[in-house]
């Protein structure tokens, strides 16, 4: 079943494989990000993290996950949250 991606804050999507391939886990992620469930998701091979808020959050979020040795968009991609509300999004893994 497809996510729905929200359009008022960054999310990213981290496939499944390469998430459990670095070792990370939901708490990790709790520990610096302190998420909810509605913004720790997991569907099929998706795992969606956000939206997040604040301007260095994503950007920390991306430098950790390459230091984890994943790669920016094979591994995981930004969504930049910036569409209209009348816009819905949902995204999928395969």
């Amino acid at each position: 079943m497809p996510l729905r991606i929200e359009g008022t804050a960054p999310t990213l999507l981290i496939r499944k494989a390469a998430f459990e391939r670095a070792e990370l886990t939901r708490q990790r992620f709790d520990e610096v990000l302190n998420l909810t469930d509605e913004e720790f998701r997991v569907e099929g091979q998706l795992i969606a993290v956000g939206p997040l808020v604040g301007e260095d959050t994503m950007s920390e979020l991306i430098e950790a996950l390459e230091e984890a040795g994943l790669v920016y968009f094979d591994d995981f991609f930004e969504l930049s949250g910036n569409w209209p509300d009348w816009l819905r999004v949902f995204a999928q893994g395969e």
